[in-house]
């Protein structure tokens, strides 16, 4: 199976193709498995003109054409408005021109599993992305990496109490790009550690989550908030309407 990885929910921007079975990518195995990776330096915006043109760069690293993709995986949030909405378009323009099955991985799920399985060993795993608000998107995972309660988007001062719920204290790993700006609200659990890497989603792990998992999974944007974004006074007013402004629609 060859599946092509993209991503682009938060800061970051990567391709990647996994060449295996789908036995081995469930497995973590790396035997016989090929992974070609290119990142591009952390960015906030300018994905649009990079995704492409990454992921040709990836497949012809790799020796891969498009035709030869038996599967698409994208990350689908949470994240950023735009960002999210640069992956999936990209994702579905390129299955549709080539009849492939797009898979969707959560930002969490590919944020968790690119965490050693060394490092966060023993320890349960609070994912947590940055939303571009004071609320970070939150998941927990048990050290076997099974989600624990559901995706959150608390506010900081009540983070220690939602976790408290969920989780009694103990040794807490913490991943995502919003993980460094948890350790002062969380500081009164004691063991706690915050992973290493940028905490960005990797295309590697999304393409390999998405050889593991069942065609079909959900495409469309998960952003666990509206967007911040409202409409014009005149489409509120609809056509033939007069606006607030008194002119018509």
């Amino acid at each position: 199976m060859k599946v092509l990885g993209l991503d682009t929910a938060t800061s970051g921007c990567s391709a990647a193709v996994w060449e295996g079975s789908a036995g081995q990518a469930g497995a973590g195995k790396a035997d016989g498995v090929r992974v070609t990776v290119k990142r591009s330096p952390p960015m906030a915006r300018g994905q649009a003109e990079v995704l492409v043109p990454l992921a040709q760069e990836v497949l012809a690293e790799a020796g891969v054409g498009f035709a030869d993709l038996d599967r698409i995986a994208v990350t689908v949030g949470p994240g950023a408005f735009t960002g999210l909405r640069i992956a999936l378009a990209a994702a579905r323009g390129i299955a549709v021109a080539r009849g492939l099955p797009v898979v969707g991985i959560t930002s969490f799920d590919a944020i968790a599993h690119g965490v050693p399985e060394a490092e966060r060993a023993g320890r349960s795993l609070l994912v947590a992305v940055d939303s571009r608000r004071a609320e970070p998107f939150l998941q927990l995972y048990d050290a076997a990496l099974v989600r624990v309660g559901d995706p959150a988007m608390p506010d900081p001062a009540a983070i220690p109490g939602w976790l408290d719920a969920l989780c009694p204290p103990g040794p807490l790993l913490l991943a995502g790009d919003a993980a460094a700006a948890l350790v002062p609200l969380l500081a009164g659990r004691g063991d706690l550690t915050v992973a290493a890497g940028d905490g960005l989603p990797d295309a590697a792990v999304v393409a390999a989550l998405g050889a593991a998992r069942p065609a079909g999974l959900p495409v469309d944007p998960f952003y666990l908030r509206p967007p911040d974004v409202t409409l014009p006074k005149a489409a509120v007013a609809g056509p033939g309407r007069k606006s607030a402004a008194g002119t018509a629609a």
